[in-house]
This record gives structure tokens, sequence and C-alpha cells, in this order.
């Protein structure tokens, strides 16, 4: 609730400049927080149960719509990459939603064949495939920075799940290895990470968006110049309200702020951590950490990019980002995990008659 209210608040200053379509980024935000709101408090009465027993039916239903944006004429192009279905007024981004999916299907194979993940075939080539397949239709958009994340999320599972690393490592060093071989087939991106060996040399080309960026934050100094004072955002700094939001945060609020959000970033993945111990079982557990990874990976990813630790990319900072799909995806995730938590600390024999009625 307070990374999202901070969000809120440095959308409503950037919406008072004249490059950000006045006040209507700040009342969509809001109404895609009201969805979101609901989303979350859905996915926090869920039986999870009885959504583990839809979980391949969902699954397939995401495959299709990451299928489908990739087809001229459905899927809708915005700077070069394909990457959003619009439905009247609203736009959504499928590979956004891939994250839920992933995360309920590895939970739901991982549970289904826990006695057989040591094995090659269950326990390592049939999940690799399916993060695969999605992390494939994800790069055709092209978006390099989400399907990174997908992969690194999927496989951490894997292996806190107990596959054996003999089989792991070959994957990864290969998954690796195909990740340089697309980004030095995509001119764009092989012009930006070559860019990113040298910021200061290239500030006008390749890294003028981070440069600018750094320049926000140096800006800001300690307390920042003051909410709508920030003059980076007054499009000298490209998409200040969606990937590099934190640098106005910089800016104008300072290090203060920043630093806040970074501990608060930091006090969700703890606290999960905290509660993830006591998971009854590995498909709760898989559910439950495979959320906290996403929005851990996505926060540090995205802090790294608008900071110049990683090169520039496009992936957005949970909860704060503008963005409608974004906001939809982290609600959701938060519901999921809070039920979660609910589910397995409510007494042992309430959750043994449930169980013993849903068998019977």
């Amino acid at each position: 609730m307070s990374l999202i209210l901070l969000g809120l608040v440095i959308l409503a200053s950037a919406s008072q400049t004249f490059h950000l379509e006045g006040r209507s980024i700040f009342i969509k935000q809001l109404t895609w927080l009201g969805l979101g709101v609901l989303t979350g408090g859905f996915a926090a009465c869920l039986n999870l149960e009885r959504l583990r027993e839809y979980t391949p039916w969902i699954t397939k239903a995401i495959l299709v719509l990451l299928v489908l944006v990739l087809i001229p004429g459905i899927g809708i192009s915005v700077n070069g990459s394909q990457r959003w279905l619009g439905f009247s007024f609203i736009r959504l981004q499928p590979s956004g939603f891939a994250k839920i999916g992933l995360v309920l299907f590895l939970a739901y194979y991982l549970a289904e064949n826990q006695r057989e993940i040591r094995t090659f075939v269950k326990g390592f080539l049939t999940p690799c495939a399916a993060i695969g397949v999605g992390c494939l239709l994800i790069l055709l958009e092209p978006d390099f920075g989400t399907a990174f994340l997908c992969a690194a999320v999927g496989l951490t599972l894997l292996f806190v799940a107990g596959v054996r690393l003999s089989f792991l490592l070959p994957s990864i060093a290969l998954g690796l290895s195909f990740f340089g071989i697309a980004i030095a087939l995509n001119p764009n991106r092989l012009h930006r990470l070559l860019a990113f060996m040298d910021v200061q040399a290239n500030r006008l080309d390749g890294t003028y968006q981070l440069w600018q960026g750094i320049l926000a934050f140096g800006a800001g100094g300690w307390n920042g110049v003051g909410l709508g004072n920030g003059r980076q955002q007054m499009a000298y700094l490209p998409e200040a309200h969606t990937d590099f939001i934190f640098s106005v945060i910089g800016e104008e609020l300072g290090f203060t702020f920043t630093a806040l959000a970074v501990l608060l970033f930091l006090g969700i993945f703890l606290a999960a951590l905290y509660a993830i111990r006591k998971a009854p079982n590995i498909y709760y557990f898989s559910l439950a950490f495979g959320i906290v990874l996403f929005i851990t990976l996505q926060s540090i990813m995205n802090l790294g990019v608008v900071t110049g630790l990683f090169p520039t990319k496009g992936i957005s900072l949970p909860f704060i980002s503008y963005g409608g799909s974004n906001l939809l995806v982290m609600c959701t995730f938060i519901g999921l995990l809070l039920n979660c938590f609910a589910t397995w600390e409510a007494p042992l024999e309430t959750r043994s008659q449930e169980l013993l009625g849903r068998s019977l």
C-alpha cells in the first residue's frame, strides 16, 4: 500500500507536465488501481485447491494470449514492440499475466511430480520445455527483460524443488548463449548493450535515457527538489512515468524516499520468506516462493537499470510504475500470497477436515 501510494504521488506530480497528457495518466492509474484491488481481493479469497485443479486450463489460456499478441492485426505494436492486446479502450500486456501462469503451472507441476523431481524427463525436461516455450513467445514480441525474468524465476523454482544441478547448469549456460545470440541478432538491443559499456561517451545517443536518469538522481540529492519541481520529466527523461519513475522519485523526493522504497521491497521479501517456512507442502511453497521471486527480481532489475548497474531494458517497477497490466499482476500476486499465508495459518484440524471433504 505504501509503494502504491508513493507511485500515485509521483504520477500526480508527473501529470502536471505538458507532455504526459495532463491528468489522464493519474486518472487511468487510479482506475487500474481499483481493478487491481478487485483482482487482488478475489485472489485472496480463492479456494487454492480448486485453483490448483484449473491450473492447466489457465496456463493454456495464457499461452493462447501470448500467441495472439504476435499475430499482425490483433497484437498492438508500440515503439517497435508488439506486446499489447486491445479491448475497446483497454490495453493488456499478456506477458505480464504469463508471470502468474508460470508460477501457477510450476507449483502445480512440481506438486504433482514431486517423487520424480530428480529424474531427467519429468523432473527436468518437461518443466524446462514449458518455461522455454513461454519465454520464446515473450522474446518474439520482443520483450527481452520479461523473458529473462521468467526464465530466472522458473529455473530458481526448479532448483529449490530439488532438480539436479547436473541438469540445470548446462541448461542455464545454453539459455544464456541463446539469449546472447538473440541480442546479437537484434541491432537495437546490441547497440544499447555496446553503448552501456561507456555511458558518458554515449549520453547523447544509446544511453541518453540512462544519463538523464542519473542526472535526476544527482539533482535530487538527499532531500529532493520538491514535488512538481523536477525538470527531468519535462521531456528530458523519456518514459519518466513508466520504466524510469524511480529517477523521478530521486529527483523530487531525494535519497530519503528512494532508500525507503528499497527498504519496503526488502520488507516484502523478508516477511514473505519468514512466512514461507511454514508452508505445509510443495504446492503452497512453490506458489508463494515464485510470487516473492517475481516481485523481488523485477524490483532488482528495474532499480539496477535506472541506477546504471544493468543495461537499459523495458521493465517496470512493481506497484509504482504507470501501467495497468503491471498493477493488476502485482495486486493479484499479493492477493495470492496473502491467501497462501491465511490457508496454512489455519488450525491443522480445520485444514484436514476441508481437504478430506474435498477428496470425498
